[in-house]
């Protein structure tokens, strides 16, 4: 049984809203494919599942430092497996567009699970495969026990990302799963 813990990335109010871009919330769509994706592993009987954010209006801490440890506490205490934060991006150029991946370090077992999950992406939602990105200095990959990544699915300062973040959360589900499948060898 692989115990993955799906961190739908940030709060419904402050502190640690997210960004908000063409009408589009983060946390909303964060929380969306969050529940989708665990709704695809729960099917699975290879997997286990524990979400973040069990409910569309939890709120996790009273400030981002108490939010992210409230996020890595849970993992860690579990103890999953695997820690899978999800988030859109954000950019000043409207034009960036596509899905990338933060981990940890190359040597992680997080940084193969992560160019699954952006194949995976890029072949569910057509969004580019931007790569991925070693970022040791964010919390959630520094602080948890057990590999993990962040995803940044799309855009949402990309009118067509923002669209299709928000209007299709199943098919950033699917793709991550599927990459998920790949990964573990279960396809």
């Amino acid at each position: 049984m692989i115990k993955i813990f799906i961190d739908q990335g940030h709060n419904p109010t402050m502190p640690n809203a997210g960004a908000e871009a063409n009408g589009v919330r983060v946390l909303d769509v964060t929380y969306e494919v969050g529940v989708r994706l665990a709704d695809l592993l729960r099917a699975n009987p290879n997997f286990e599942v524990r979400l973040s954010r069990n409910s569309p209006d939890e709120q996790l801490g009273t400030s981002n430092a108490t939010s992210l440890a409230a996020r890595v506490n849970a993992a860690n205490s579990w103890p999953a497996d695997y820690f899978i934060s999800l988030h859109c991006n954000a950019s000043t150029n409207t034009t960036a567009s596509g899905s990338e991946v933060y981990v940890y370090s190359e040597t992680s077992p997080a940084f193969p699970l992560g160019e699954a999950i952006l194949v995976g992406l890029q072949n569910a939602t057509g969004l580019r495969n931007r790569g991925m990105f070693i970022r040791p200095s964010l919390y959630v990959l520094r602080r948890t026990n057990m590999p993990a990544l962040l995803v940044e699915m799309g855009y949402l300062t990309n009118p067509e990302d923002a669209r299709l973040l928000s209007t299709d959360p199943q098919s950033f589900a699917r793709g991550i799963y599927n990459g998920m499948l790949s990964y573990f060898q279960l396809t």
